[in-house]
């Protein structure tokens, strides 16, 4: 029964209203978006303009206000229908694939180091993409937000890849798929999606290794060798060096470091520079200017060339300049030649042993201090040995170079060389917040020495035991094939080379250049091994109970050690700086007996020698990493250049906020039992 309009009450007005809108849900057919976007919407025309902005879009834009973690995505949805209205239009002859747009990365405020990432991304995903796609017609898909034409891929074989080492980057196989089937793929400035990059310089690094290693995959795979083949001359030049070639040629800049120091210092050692020096003739100058032209190929001011064209593009020439500067000054060329070490190691070990596996960054917002040891751990075969070894070789060039007498000379043949190595070694500490902070120093050095010396379980992980990460650093020796492990051990012979060209420089060897003097220094090498076996037996058997028999050990070792330098002293040309130099000589010597017994650990594991060479292993691991840690060292012991490092790395009142963290929690953590 139909009640009058005086019976309603408030209770069955509001129940009416309720109708009345489920009604109007009913008749558009909305979801549960639409119904949260019209619910606080009075009127029908207000209801009608908000469903207009969600399917079909209305004449005159409304204003949204957008949430920190959209970054536009909004405002941009608004083009998607736009975006989307592409794949009816010809681009030449074909109607595209694949439809790209550009990227915003809006982390660049972060930190510099976040400040450097999106500045070299932001080159790639406007510029480089744009040209790529016109007039190039060589644009991939690199796992950027591109739009795919869903029922095109699906029946040409779908995207989906088989295998997770050779297809480790997933991503641009769909662009070598779209091209190998004569898909087509284009780019588009009026659309961008905001994404957020890594922070933290040891995401930023496993990410470029990830990216490394799996473009060494690309280079084994079929569908690269396909796209070798089938494509023109000249997209074959661009597809190369927007792939692969890229991080071959980085790797290559790397080898030319490695092939000009060792060059120059064979030719030091073995007296040639001594014969060109003395002889002033034409030829010979024009020798001495070949040889000294390295750094013209080692110049990083081309690679940052594409970022000041499109910050110029974008926000003017000057602005570009300045913001050019201001990277520099806050040492970005620092940054940039410690990715092209990531790079080279990873791309370069994938080539030769393959192995590729993906490494997660984690993708968090994370501006944290990370410890000396997980530094050590990430960074110790990719950069600080070989560092060392760069750093060994210009030490030897300087003290027998006739070149090195002359210091501008030398400074400017080597200084590009020297700049390498201090950006290998200092720069994941530069970049590391409180980086240089005195206290976290000495705390950071003695947990590293506490996960050297760990001795737990077989259930060890890498991060609490030394040895269980060094057998982990050692997968690709595991899986790689005989070839693999003939160039392993043929590129670790050269740490013999040290050995060869140094003995003949020693007082003892009085001048003779006889092959017998390099063979008698393999005495020092076996009495030196002996002493090490012996001192270690005695460690295993009495250091723990029958502690003065160990201690008798050592005594004897000492002894024996001071009457035969005292004897060569007194019956031989023997200098006492000769047991200085010697050790130029013999330390890398050891390093390679430890790198060419990984490659053959099948076959020593289950022998004597292991042992023996595990411990040389653990020793050498202490020295590289106090070699590491001394110019941290001294620059966390100097005042000021902990505030500036922090000033460098963060905005101001970032900085002012992390120095209020660290005079509240200034104690050592405690350790996790």
């Amino acid at each position: 029964m139909e009640k009058t309009s005086k019976e309603y009450t408030e209770a069955d007005k509001k129940a009416v209203e309720k109708n009345f809108c489920a009604n109007k849900i009913l008749v558009c057919g909305m979801g549960p978006k639409e119904y949260n976007r019209i619910s606080t919407c009075d009127t029908a025309k207000e209801i009608w303009e908000a469903l207009q902005i969600a399917h079909e879009g209305t004449t005159q834009v409304k204003q949204f206000e957008d949430e920190p973690d959209t970054s536009d995505s909004s405002i941009m949805a608004l083009k998607m229908r736009n975006l989307l209205e592409e794949f009816k239009r010809y681009y030449g002859i074909r109607k595209p694939s694949i439809l790209g747009v550009r990227e915003h990365i809006f982390t660049g405020s972060v930190s510099s180091l976040a400040w450097f990432m999106s500045a070299q991304e932001m080159s790639f995903v406007t510029l480089g993409q744009r040209v790529l796609a016109n007039p190039l017609k060589i644009r991939m898909h690199y796992g950027h937000p591109d739009v795919f034409d869903r029922f095109w891929f699906l029946t040409r074989g779908g995207i989906s890849k088989a295998s997770r080492v050779i297809n480790i980057s997933e991503d641009i196989f769909a662009g070598f798929n779209c091209t190998l089937r004569g898909g087509n793929v284009t780019h588009h400035e009026y659309i961008q999606v905001g994404k957020g990059r890594d922070v933290g310089l040891n995401q930023i690094s496993m990410f470029e290794a990830k990216v490394a290693s799996g473009n060494g995959e690309q280079v084994l795979s079929r569908d690269v060798y396909r796209l070798g083949h089938r494509l023109d001359f000249f997209r074959m030049l661009s597809f190369f060096y927007t792939t692969v070639g890229f991080f071959f040629n980085t790797m290559m800049i790397v080898l030319t470091v490695y092939a000009f120091l060792w060059g120059r210092l064979y030719l030091a050692l073995s007296g040639v520079e001594d014969s060109v020096a003395a002889d002033t003739t034409d030829n010979n100058k024009a020798l001495g200017a070949i040889l000294n032209q390295q750094f013209i190929i080692q110049l990083g001011l081309f690679t940052a060339l594409p970022m000041i064209v499109e910050n110029s593009l974008e926000h003017g020439f000057l602005t570009s300049i300045w913001e050019f500067l201001t990277m520099m000054l806050q040492l970005s060329s620092v940054f940039y030649t410690f990715s092209m070490g990531t790079r080279a190691h990873y791309f370069g070990r994938t080539i030769l042993h393959g192995g590729a596996k993906y490494r997660a960054t984690g993708r968090g917002f994370v501006v944290q201090h990370k410890s000396f040891a997980e530094n050590y751990r990430l960074y110790a075969r990719s950069h600080f040995v070989k560092a060392i070894e760069l750093g060994l070789i210009l030490t030897v060039y300087a003290s027998y170079s006739p070149v090195a007498k002359g210091t501008f000379t030398y400074i400017a043949l080597t200084i590009s060389s020297w700049f390498l190595v201090l950006s290998w070694i200092v720069g994941p500490f530069v970049f590391n917040p409180s980086g240089f902070d005195w206290l976290k120093t000495v705390y950071d050095f003695d947990d590293f020495m506490n996960w050297v010396w760990y001795r737990g379980s077989v259930f060890a992980k890498a991060e609490q035991s030394w040895e269980k990460w060094w057998d982990e650093e050692q997968d690709h020796l595991r899986t790689t094939g005989l070839w693999g492990k003939i160039l392993e051990i043929i590129l670790d012979l050269r740490f013999f080379f040290f050995q060869y060209g140094i003995v003949y420089q020693l007082g003892i060897a009085a001048g003779n250049k006889s092959i017998a003097v390099y063979l008698l220094s393999w005495i020092y090498v076996v009495v030196a091994l002996g002493f090490f076996n012996i001192t270690a037996y005695a460690r295993d058997k009495y250091a723990a109970r029958e502690h003065i028999y160990f201690r008798l050990v050592q005594l004897l070792v000492v002894v024996f050690f001071i009457v035969v330098i005292v004897a060569l002293l007194q019956f031989t040309a023997f200098r006492f700086s000769d047991l200085f130099i010697s050790l130029l000589a013999f330390i890398p010597t050891g390093w390679g007996f430890i790198s060419v017994a990984q490659v053959l650990r099948p076959f020593l594991q289950n022998t004597m020698i292991w042992g023996t060479i595990v411990s040389m292993a653990r020793l050498y691991e202490i020295m590289f990493g106090i070699i590491v840690m001394v110019p941290v060292a001294v620059l966390s012991w100097l005042p000021g250049f902990q505030p500036m490092q922090t000033r460098i790395l963060f905005n101001d009142a970032f900085s002012r906020g992390l120095r209020i963290f660290q005079i509240v929690t200034g104690k050592k953590p405690k350790s996790d039992l």
